[in-house]
């Protein structure tokens, strides 16, 4: 699974903080965001921010957890450029371009916790499987174990039935 987070607009250029997301992009999660809050740079704070909030994302949407993410890709994309204009001698002007960048944060869940969803499905499966051999084992001896008792009784019934029956003949034979 990945969870996106983005700061659009920052008011910094997309090269200085691109140097920054380099950096980090290789690094795990928590190695990242001690190493972000070591380096004396403004495009850091940017940077740890929208990690945070990915994380935020993550945990708060998701229910993951720290351990279970780690990172994608950072990705820095130019912004908009705000066009200005310094003036200068003999009433000409000298172009300021203010750059601004995108940062996008893509994390994802560890694949090695996370299993494929066809794979859960044949575990269960196969539990299903052995729980209703046992369940259909369970039935059988059952079923063996009442027609055994019935076969019993109705034996009993037949050897008290012949008994009646010899005791009636010889009562009757005793009354002629």
């Amino acid at each position: 699974m990945k969870i996106k987070a983005e700061q659009k607009n920052s008011r910094q250029s997309p090269r200085k903080v691109r140097l920054i997301a380099n950096q980090v992009k290789r690094l795990s999660l928590k190695d990242a965001f001690s190493q972000l809050a070591l380096m004396n740079r403004k495009s850091t704070v940017v940077l740890l921010k929208v990690m945070r909030q990915a994380v935020a994302n993550a945990v708060n949407n998701h229910q993951l957890t720290l351990d279970d993410l780690e990172l994608d890709n950072i990705l820095v994309k130019a912004g908009t450029t705000y066009k200005r204009w310094q003036p200068v001698s003999r009433g000409r002007a000298h172009k300021i371009l203010k750059k601004t960048c995108h940062v996008e944060v893509i994390l994802k869940t560890k694949e090695n916790d996370k299993e494929p969803v066809e794979t859960k499905i044949k575990k269960i499966e196969k539990v299903v499987k052995a729980e209703d051999k046992k369940i259909t084992k369970k039935v059988e001896e059952k079923s063996t174990k009442v027609k055994s008792i019935k076969d019993k009784q109705e034996t009993k019934k037949a050897t008290a039935k012949k008994k009646s029956s010899v005791n009636k003949k010889s009562t009757s034979n005793n009354k002629k």
